[in-house]
């Protein structure tokens, strides 16, 4: 079943660094943490602040060219997680006709936020989130750290995000 989402926020894994992007469903029930690059963190927080750059960036050039050619993201969707990675696809609409086209979870999501397109998550990758070992090369998470992560994440309201609120 698919649950529709929503940026939240970006914050920053107390464990790791990285950025994590922050997802939340409709009603504010769940919450989805999604660990990515600090360059599509920035791509991300360019457009949640409505910083205009004077040349378009990639995510920028891509929504470019498909508005040129008459194509619309209908909407982005993270499908899976395995073995720590999350999957990705956007669906695009183009002369009446959908297709898919399998994508990082950041770049789907800076483009959702550049084109206004819905994002949906598979509830079988909120349930996986939620059991996932992480893993990096300098740190161990185990799942009771992983647990206690998401209890604060699901905990922090606008606020806490500072500057990358919506």
């Amino acid at each position: 079943m698919l649950i529709e989402m929503k940026i939240n926020g970006l914050a920053m894994d107390p464990y790791t660094n990285m950025p994590i992007v922050i997802l939340k469903d409709l009603e504010l029930k769940q919450s989805l943490p999604i660990w990515i690059g600090i360059l599509e963190a920035s791509a991300i927080a360019t457009e949640l602040e409505h910083i205009v750059l004077s040349r378009p960036m990639t995510h920028d050039l891509l929504k470019n060219i498909l508005d040129q050619l008459n194509v619309q993201v209908e909407q982005v969707q993270i499908v899976d997680l395995r073995d720590n990675t999350f999957y990705a696809k956007i669906k695009l609409l183009i002369d009446e006709q959908t297709i898919e086209i399998d994508a990082r979870p950041s770049d789907s999501l800076a483009l959702s936020l550049r084109t206004g397109a819905p994002i949906w998550v598979d509830s079988s990758v909120i349930e996986n989130c939620r059991s996932i070992e992480l893993s990096t090369e300098t740190t161990e998470i185990d799942c009771e750290q992983h647990e206690k992560l998401a209890e604060l994440l699901e905990t922090l309201n606008d606020k806490d995000f500072g500057k990358y609120k919506m």
